[in-house]
């Protein structure tokens, strides 16, 4: 095979064997996890087998074995039996565990019983990265995505289920056509509802942080086609709501539901009203409002006035989840029970932080804050 580029000769004799160092750059995440792990206490992370026993078969460090797991998940490597055998001939594994090969049960078994000490590592990682001043503390985003479990009973469906889903989506319809007739009430839609908590607003307000979160749209009223709480005006200069008849609803009396103070409107024209069978099933309608609610309404005004807050949002906090899913494959997790599952999760959080910091700094800005 002339005029190409030759390999080594298999059977060719070394005389001085190559290092093994000399096969992993300066610059190979490799390096950043070795002195990140051997930097860590262990112990007061709450790593189990940190301590040899003084009888039995030696074990395993834990250190080798979080390094080789870092190691797994930022190479997409989630799998015991896959990690074994990369063990035995990954040469960056090599370096990194000084050619250990521990066997798929005992790689499975210290990622099931060192969850805690995982999770504590994740939390550690973000550590670094705020004494690194990577956190700038003027916006924090918030979003949540759904990710498959081993068992994942929405993917198996039967006639029985089959039929459900039909009827589920016919009422979704009939509720998205009837809330098209109370769109003019309620805020613009292209928002993330589903952190919204009244107590964490006020809260935030009370601990001087701008919070963005739209309100969501639930109501029991709404899904039975009827009217709900948003087609509700509230009037705050007379404290009182107007109905879609027009009526006034005025504050009745002040109840607490799950430690909240809330105040109860209505009206006596109910009885007489042409839209009843539209409103309530009872004898009068009757809207709660929150003691706070003038927060929640401050709140949505906010959002209102600024709708490119939701878009940075997306923008910072929803490409990591697709990151993930895209390295997890068309897979799920490999783990069962809410415990193990948020061990594996941490695996793949501390395992995107790692990737984003060493693009962010490289490898040598990273080590020397690391050994500190």
């Amino acid at each position: 095979m002339k005029r190409f580029i030759q390999g080594s000769d298999r059977t060719q004799g070394i005389l001085l064997p190559e290092q093994l160092d000399d096969y992993v750059t300066d610059e190979n995440p490799v390096r950043v996890i070795d002195v990140f792990v051997d930097e860590l206490h262990l112990a007061t992370l709450g790593f189990e087998g940190v301590t040899p026993a003084d009888t039995g078969r030696p074990a395993y460090h834990p250190a080798d074995l979080l390094k080789l797991y870092i190691y797994a998940y930022l190479n997409r490597i989630q799998s015991s039996r896959r990690l074994e055998r990369e063990a035995q001939r990954n040469i960056e594994l090599m370096w990194l565990t000084g050619r250990l090969t521990p066997d798929f049960k005992t790689i499975a078994n210290f990622r099931k019983d060192n969850g805690l000490g995982i999770r504590n590592v994740c939390r550690q990682f973000v550590l670094l990265c705020r004494n690194l001043d990577l956190f700038t503390q003027q916006l924090i985003a918030i979003d949540g995505s759904e990710f498959k479990a081993v068992n994942n009973r929405e993917r198996n469906f039967t006639k029985a289920k089959a039929r459900a889903r039909l009827q589920q989506i016919e009422e979704s319809i009939e509720r998205y056509l009837s809330m098209l007739d109370t769109v003019d009430r309620t805020e613009p839609v292209e928002a993330d509802r589903g952190y919204f908590s009244g107590e964490e607003v006020l809260a935030c307000g009370q601990s001087g942080i701008t919070a963005y979160v739209p309100k969501p749209l639930t109501s029991g009223a709404k899904a039975d086609g009827r009217f709900g709480k948003q087609d509700f005006m509230y009037m705050p200069e007379r404290d009182e709501y107007r109905c879609p008849a027009g009526h006034s609803m005025t504050r009745r009396f002040a109840t607490v539901e799950h430690g909240l103070t809330l105040h109860a409107y209505a009206t006596p024209e109910c009885r007489r009203c042409l839209l009843k069978a539209q409103c309530t099933t009872g004898p009068e309608r009757r809207i709660k409002r929150w003691e706070h609610e003038a927060v929640i309404d401050a709140t949505q005004e906010r959002l209102s006035k600024a709708p490119e807050q939701m878009r940075l949002r997306r923008q910072t906090v929803e490409h990591p989840f697709g990151t993930l899913k895209a390295w997890m494959g068309a897979t799920h997790f490999l783990t069962k029970t809410l415990d193990r599952v948020g061990t594996e999760m941490s695996l793949h959080v501390l395992a995107y932080n790692f990737k984003r910091l060493l693009s962010i700094m490289g490898a040598e800005l990273v080590m020397k804050p690391a050994r500190a």
